[in-house]
Parts: structure tokens; sequence; C-alpha cells
């Protein structure tokens, strides 16, 4: 039975898993590198579970659900984590050194998972003697919005492990898709990313703004929000590094990020945590405008 729950990252995805835990009953421990942002991550739980509360959405207190969360900066609090969830930065060299730890702290039950959206899971599992309770959950942000969750088997993960996840989802009224053959992106960001490409290419050709680009998505194919909007909520490092693992991975020039991308990221521009990405946003987050576009 799964009782503790350790997430691993307490940014925008890791928070989000860690509240829909919360919020479903289990006993979560948030990690991360230090005091600041684990703070951070906390004041933006509390402030969503919140809206949830008020809404009548979740059931209990703020301060009930909230008490269900640990905070802490030490690794060796996974000792007694049931369920790992992994939600660091898309970089494969941290994903492994992180459960490479993981793996030596945890008991040996534990099930590993990582929240990744684009590296392929048999590269961050190899690096562990439990593949077969390893898997990949892509979850969706912002996650406690978005129902679905992809879940991705390697060869060696077992059904009982996909089965586990896939109850462990239902409990937090999510619903999953299985994806059977690990590859770079998955399913539906493998759909997502050619069109998100594409977007960024016909801005850059100066065919159309990030605007109109967005108001034309959610008018026309009924998206919450645009390919710009969601860049800039996710953080676009985040979005950066994902498109180039798929391009790396497999060579075609559909997922190459272009190069205004890269440029965005290079100047520091990466969406609301920074205040400006493909937009410009004031301190608390509200969108004032689109940004200039490098050069």
């Amino acid at each position: 039975m799964i009782n503790k729950i350790f997430v691993a990252g307490a940014g925008l995805m890791g928070g989000g898993i860690a509240q829909v835990c919360a919020q479903a009953g289990y006993e979560v421990t948030i990690r991360d590198l230090t005091e600041e942002l684990i703070e951070k991550g906390l004041r933006s739980v509390r402030w969503s579970v919140g809206k949830f509360v008020e809404k009548g959405k979740v059931q209990g207190t703020v301060d009930e659900i909230m008490g269900r969360i640990t905070v802490t900066t030490d690794l060796s609090a996974a000792a007694s984590a049931d369920f790992v969830f992994e939600a660091v930065v898309e970089d494969l060299k941290i994903k492994r050194q992180l459960f490479a730890e993981l793996d030596s702290i945890c008991p040996p039950y534990a099930v590993f998972a990582s929240n990744t959206s684009a590296i392929p899971i048999t590269k961050i599992a190899e690096v562990t003697g439990r593949k077969a309770q390893f898997l990949g959950a892509h979850f969706f942000s912002p996650v406690p919005m978005m129902r679905i969750v992809e879940l991705i088997r390697t060869s060696e993960t077992s059904e009982e492990t996909i089965i586990l996840v896939e109850e462990i989802c239902q409990s937090l009224e999510k619903e999953t898709i299985r994806v059977n053959r690990d590859v770079a992106g998955f399913a539906l960001n493998r759909i997502n990313y050619p069109s998100s490409v594409e977007a960024i290419r016909l801005i850059e050709a100066g065919v159309v703004s990030v605007e109109d680009v967005d108001k034309g998505m959610r008018l026309g194919f009924g998206r919450p929000m645009g390919p710009f909007e969601t860049s800039d909520m996710a953080g676009l490092d985040v979005a950066y590094n994902a498109y180039r693992a798929v391009y790396e991975d497999t060579g075609d020039e559909k997922f190459r990020p272009p190069e205004i991308f890269r440029k965005k990221v290079e100047r520091g521009e990466l969406g609301r945590k920074t205040g400006i990405g493909w937009y410009r946003y004031d301190e608390n987050g509200k969108k004032l405008g689109p940004a200039d576009l490098p050069e």
C-alpha cells in the first residue's frame, strides 16, 4: 500500500504533483536544493490549494491539506518513501545522479517515476537496481488542473508497476494513457512539439505575431492556452531542453528548436518566472503584453 510519497523538486511540476497527492490524502515530502526554492514552491502550493478549497473542489481545509506536506533539503528523507515522483530539471545527467542516490536511500519496494516530458525513461532508469519498478509518469501543466498523465514503460517495467501507478493516478482524479514504447517525447509531446516548433518558426519569419498564434489556437482549436502562453508558464528553458532532447534522440528536423528560441533562453527570458518570455509580466505574474523578439 502506498502511504508516503516523496517528490523531488518543488517547482511548478513538483509542487503541483505534491498538491494533488496531499489533496488525495497521501503523506507527502517535497525536497529541493535550497530553502528558498522550497519556500517559493510551498507558497504556490498553498495558494493553489486555497483556490480549490474556496471553490469546493476538494475536501478539508487548507491547513489540513498542507499539514500532509513536509519539506526538506535532505535527500535522506526519502528513506521511508513508498513511492518517488521526480520533477527536477530536464537534464539527463542530473536526473541520473538523483535516481542513483535515491536507489541507495529508498527501501527496496519503493517505486520510482520520472516526470520528464521528453527524455527516454530507459536512460534514466539504467542507473538504478529497480528497473522493473521504474517508469515515466508525465503529468501536464498545471498539474492540479490537467487530468491526463502519460505512463511510459521501458522494456523492463513490470505490469504490476504500471497497474499500481494507474491506481495512484486514479486516486489523484487523473486519467492515464499507456505509452508502450519508450521513445523520446513519448506520445502526446511527439504529436504536439512539431506544431509548437512550427509556430516559433512562423513568428521568427514575421508571418504572424505571438499574440495572434495564441488567440488562434485558443479560439480555433479550443485550447485553454496557446503554445506561447503555455511555454511561458512551464518555462522556456524547460521547453527548450525537452525539444532538444527529442531532436538529439531522433535527428528529425521537425523537432529542432529554432534559433530565436535558443536566443530567448540564453538571454534568460524564461517566462513568468523571470518576468519575461514570449510575453512580459508584472511582479504578480500578470501578462502585460508581448515581449520583443531577438534579432
